[in-house]
């Protein structure tokens, strides 16, 4: 089992962004995954300089991967993309359908981001065959369905093929939308969003009108209220046949997160608590096949 570093969902300053990196190289992740997934207004580094800092990082000898639009609305958004796919050595996850076909036209192989929708062994196969090497699980499928995924891959011939990643650590991304919820809150423009994204840099609580923490906003992205921590169910993926887990930043203690999972998985520690580092409540629901917003507590899990 290996640990890898999704991209930033959150809109924060150029120097934050590549100190964030360089912090990491020494980490236990051995895939890091960087560039704008979320909107494409967000330009702390253009597509250019994306791939300069993905191969000076690549020079620490993890896999870096370039991470693309989820959600493509204009001709400049399209041209962006093409230049990340184009970049002549570095690996793609390609988080829509557009990005997956410039990488297959160019017989390239890519990685199938979450918000690809793939629910089944067919699809991967399909996809496989377009060049796909790896797929991250789409974040509301749980256990049993990826286990089935998984074994009807190994009927078509394709388990071997590709690697299966799951998003493990961090805030759901669950929808995108063409309006941006963080500038209608702000009470302006999208057009002339000012960028206060980056007043929120890990989005906008929103809660239910009990006070849980139900959503959270990130401009045009929903994501979940609480934090997805699935660090208890590692030996359940080992099983299955997961390959990586992935830990999506935050602002504070990605870090120590890290480590801690590391230390689990190489059975130097027992403790999946993370309840410190955490700036709001855990879920595992969807993985265990349940609503998105239940958590187990560790305590209860043996």
């Amino acid at each position: 089992m290996r640990l890898s570093l999704g991209p930033i969902l959150y809109l924060w300053p150029r120097q934050t962004i590549e100190d964030f990196y360089q912090q990491h190289l020494n980490s236990a992740v051995d895939v890091i995954y960087l560039g704008e997934t979320v909107c494409a207004k967000r330009r702390s580094l253009k597509p250019a300089e994306w791939i300069e800092l993905a191969k000076e990082l690549s020079k620490s000898g993890k896999q870096i991967v370039l991470s693309t639009l989820a959600l493509i609305e204009a001709g400049s958004d399209l041209g962006n993309v093409k230049q990340l796919c184009n970049n002549g050595e570095l690996l793609v996850e390609a988080n829509e359908m557009g990005a997956m076909q410039l990488m297959a036209d160019q017989r390239l192989p890519f990685v199938a981001g979450p918000s690809l929708n793939i629910y089944n062994a067919y699809t991967l196969k399909q996809l496989h065959n377009q060049g796909l090497i790896r797929w991250v699980m789409p974040v509301e499928l749980n256990a049993t369905t990826l286990a089935d995924i998984l074994c009807d891959a190994e009927k078509l011939g394709i388990r071997d093929n590709i690697e299966t990643e799951v998003f493990s650590y961090g805030r759901l991304p669950l929808a995108y939308s063409a309006r941006c919820f963080t500038t209608r809150y702000r009470n302006i423009a999208k057009d002339n969003c000012q960028f206060v994204c980056q007043d929120y840099p890990e989005g906008l609580p929103m809660d239910s009108q009990e006070g849980e923490a139900f959503f959270n906003i990130n401009g045009i992205q929903t994501q979940s209220g609480r934090i997805q921590h699935l660090l208890s169910h590692w030996q359940q993926m080992q099983e299955l046949g997961v390959d990586l887990m992935r830990i999506s930043p935050q602002p504070q203690h990605t870090g120590e997160i890290i480590k801690r999972y590391d230390e689990v998985i190489q059975s130097t520690s027992q403790d999946t608590d993370i309840q410190k580092y955490l700036s709001a409540p855990a879920c595992d629901g969807y993985w265990r096949g349940l609503s998105g917003m239940d958590y187990i507590p560790t305590s209860e899990q043996h």
